[in-house]
């Protein structure tokens, strides 16, 4: 009977053993050859190109660099991957062996009047020097515990430095995003400044025609409301880049 049971439980432990051995296999997943839009053979697509190389002016380039040095939320997304980097480093390690070495010096100063006098020619002071050598002890990754969680770390690390990109792709973009809704702001008081000044320019020869004789009060009377209508658009733009 005790022969049965032992047998038993060898063969549970073998099944358990090649149970934990089993390696990771990923599951198949059928994806698409291209994503969104096909690119030509060694052209990289727009996301994958630098900011710098995207925006060509120079002072959007000067006030992403600002905003990329002060962003706190960029400077802990970094600082979330250094750490992930770090702690795969300790779990990393762990799967060697480790070497510890330490030394020891101790200095001892004995009195010339105690119980036996120390002649002068001797010294009083004893120094004694000690290195010690440990090899701790190395755990044997039987189940892959050390493998798995050094799997787990660099996944982490992966992880933080998507989220770093992630930052740094949204700061950029808000930063781009302002600029150029600022820049269209310019544009749009530009366009009606200008054409306040082509309205009046107008008003005024149509002032002269009516006083003329050419033109009617109708016609003086529109050209007013036009006038009017572009003085009545500029100050709301100015309002908006404000």
């Amino acid at each position: 009977m005790k022969r049965i049971v032992i047998a038993l439980l060898i063969i549970s432990l073998t099944h358990t053993f090649v149970l934990g051995q089993k390696k990771y296999e990923r599951p198949k997943v059928e994806t698409p050859t291209v994503f969104r839009a096909e690119t030509q053979p060694g052209q990289n697509s727009f996301g994958d190109q630098k900011w710098f190389e995207v925006f060509k002016d120079e002072k959007l380039q000067e006030l992403i660099r600002d905003a990329l040095a002060s962003n706190y939320d960029l400077r802990e997304a970094v600082a979330r991957v250094d750490a992930a980097r770090a702690n795969l480093g300790i779990v990393r390690a762990d799967q060697y062996p480790t070497i510890a070495a330490s030394t020891d010096i101790t200095t001892q100063r004995s009195s010339r009047d105690g119980a036996f006098t120390i002649p002068e020619p001797v010294k009083r002071d004893r120094t004694f020097g000690s290195v010690l050598l440990n090899l701790l002890t190395f755990e044997v990754d039987i189940w892959g515990r050390l493998r798995k969680a050094t799997a787990a770390a660099r996944a982490d690390l992966l992880a933080s430095e998507e989220t770093r990109k992630a930052v740094l792709t949204t700061i950029v973009t808000d930063v781009a995003t302002a600029y150029f809704t600022l820049r269209e702001f310019d544009y749009e008081l530009e366009i009606s400044k200008n054409t306040l000044l082509s309205r009046q320019e107008s008003l005024r020869i149509i002032q002269l025609r009516h006083e003329r004789g050419v033109a009617t009060m109708l016609d003086v009377r529109q050209a007013e409301q036009l006038v009017f209508d572009a003085t009545e658009v500029i100050p709301a733009q100015v309002k908006a880049i404000q």
